[in-house]
C-alpha cells in the first residue's frame, strides 16, 4: 500500500510546561479529507503545527509522503493555511502579490514563468477574487482576506492542503465560495487535513473525523452525528512563545 500522506504516530508535545498532545495517532491517506475536531484547548491547532514542523515533538514521530519529517524537503507539495489574524490583514501588498508569494515555494530563485503566473491567476479565480487582484489586502473584509490566504496556499498547486479553522469568522457567502474551492481541489486529488470547530458547508466533503479531547484521540471514523458534544466553538490556546516561532519548514507564514 502507498504510504499515508500524513502519518503521526504516538506524538507528544508541550507548550511551556503544559502537555498538549498525549500520544496521538493520525493518518491522512492520498485523496482523503480528514477533519480534526475538538473543544477549545483540545490540541487541534498544536497537532497541525506539529505536522508542519512549527511545534517540536517531545515524543513520537511524523512522516510526510512516506518521509520522516525532519528529512522532508519537498514543501512545495504542502499548502498551509494558518488561522486568520487581524494583524495579517494589514500587510501593505496587493492580492496578486500575496498569492504570488505562495508560488515561491516552487521557485525560490529566478523570475516567475508563464506557468507560475497562470497558477497564481487560477488560484485567485478559484476563491472568487479575480476582479480584485490589484486591490490592497488591507482593504478586504475578513472573509475576503481568508480567501486570499487560501489562494496563496493553492498557488503552489499542493498535493496536500492543511487548513487551520478556515471558516472561523468568515461570512456565509465566503464560506460557500471556500467550500466550492475545496470541492474542486478534492476532485483533482488533493489530500486535505482541516481543523474545524464545526463542519458546516464542508460536511459533505469529509471522509473521516478525528476528535481530540485533552490531547488524546477519542474518535477516528465517520464524522460524529452530535458534533457539538466533541467540538465546541473556539480556538486552541497557543503559548505566546510558540506563536512567535518562525516556520522552520520553508512554508510561508
Amino acid at each position: 500500500m502507498t504510504a499515508p500522506v500524513i502519518s503521526v504516530r504516538g506524538a507528544t508535545a508541550t507548550l511551556g510546561s503544559r502537555p498538549v498532545l498525549r500520544g496521538i495517532d493520525l493518518a491522512v491517506h492520498s485523496g482523503e479529507v480528514v477533519a480534526l475536531l475538538g473543544a477549545n484547548g483540545s490540541g487541534k491547532s498544536t497537532a497541525v503545527r506539529a505536522v508542519i514542523g512549527q511545534v517540536p515533538l517531545t515524543g513520537g514521530a511524523i512522516s510526510l509522503f512516506g518521509t520522516e519529517q525532519k528529512r522532508f524537503r519537498q514543501w512545495a507539495r504542502v499548502g498551509y493555511v494558518p488561522q486568520r489574524t487581524t494583524a495579517a490583514s494589514g500587510v501593505p501588498a496587493t492580492i496578486r502579490e500575496v498569492v504570488t508569494s505562495g508560488r515561491l515555494s516552487r521557485r525560490p530563485f529566478g523570475l516567475l514563468t508563464r506557468a507560475d503566473r497562470n497558477a497564481v491567476d487560477r488560484a485567485i479565480g478559484l476563491v472568487g477574487l479575480a476582479d480584485r487582484a490589484k486591490d490592497a489586502v488591507c482593504a478586504l473584509s475578513g472573509g475576503q482576506h481568508q480567501r486570499v490566504l487560501i489562494a496563496r496556499a493553492l498557488a503552489s498547486e499542493p498535493e496536500l492542503l492543511i487548513m487551520d479553522e478556515p471558516m472561523a469568522g468568515v461570512d456565509l457567502a465566503s464560506q460557500e465560495i471556500l467550500a466550492a474551492t475545496l470541492r474542486e481541489q478534492v476532485a483533482g486529488g488533493t489530500s486535505v487535513l482541516l481543523v474545524l470547530h464545526e463542519l458546516g458547508p464542508l460536511e459533505p466533503l469529509i471522509d473521516r473525523a478525528v476528535v481530540l479531547r485533552d490531547g488524546c484521540v477519542v474518535h477516528d471514523g465517520p464524522p460524529p452525528q452530535a458534533v457539538g458534544q466533541h467540538a465546541l466553538p473556539g480556538h486552541d490556546h497557543v503559548h505566546p512563545h510558540a506563536a512567535g516561532e518562525p516556520l522552520r519548514t520553508g512554508l510561508l507564514t
